[in-house]
């Protein structure tokens, strides 16, 4: 099945437009994976740094689906396609369908590589870790809770929690300079694109 599926490293991105995504889960076990418990998509478009999160009261290919399709009804952009981790939640026939029936392209990233997925390991950490914590979470009541959660961190992150943004990468001996763009929050990065189409814009 992974064959069917082509790797894309970080270096790959090469500063792609609004509505590429990189997904992911977060769990909400407390340190322990016995049992059941929720677990959260995540995902994060590369170009804007828009995050979406829905939280599933358990793992499975169906209920990938069901919040890609919530995912894509959120953003306020079309999603093009999406990347994933090597999870058998998504590399999986039913998500490989999903995606050529619904016209996104469909990537993963290398085995063992997180850094091929920077973009959403840092969203998991500085968004959904300092909201929601590392505590354990179990059953439909704190899901609700939580779904509720993030319908509020989405609006607050995306329209008014500026961050900076990596724009490229530069060796000087053995030492690595980084470029920032200056701090903007995802909505306004949207709102700049030329590729954002003009009604995306007026519904921001």
């Amino acid at each position: 099945m992974s064959r069917d599926i082509r790797v894309r490293t970080f270096s790959e991105w090469d500063d792609p437009p609004p509505g590429f995504l990189e997904i992911d889960f977060v769990e909400h076990n407390g340190g322990s994976a016995a049992g059941s418990y929720i677990q959260s998509l995540v995902a994060v478009d590369i170009c804007s740094e828009w995050i979406e999160c829905v939280p599933l009261l358990a793992k499975s290919q169906a209920l990938v689906v069901e919040a890609l399709e919530i995912i894509r009804r959120q953003i306020p952009v079309p999603v093009l396609g999406i990347d994933s981790d090597n999870d058998s939640s998504f590399i999986n026939e039913t998500l490989l369908e999903y995606c050529k029936v619904n016209h996104l392209e469909f990537t993963r990233s290398r085995a063992y590589r997180k850094n091929d997925q920077a973009w959403i390991e840092q969203k998991n950490g500085a968004v959904i870790r300092r909201f929601v914590g590392h505590d354990r979470y179990v059953g439909i009541v704190a899901g609700q809770a939580l779904a509720l959660l993030c319908q509020a961190v989405r609006f607050y992150v995306n329209f008014f929690q500026p961050s900076f943004k990596l724009r490229g990468k530069e060796k000087i001996a053995a030492k690595v300079k980084r470029c920032y763009d200056k701090p903007t929050t995802p909505c306004e990065r949207l709102l700049s694109h030329p590729a954002a189409d003009i009604s995306i814009k007026e519904n921001l």
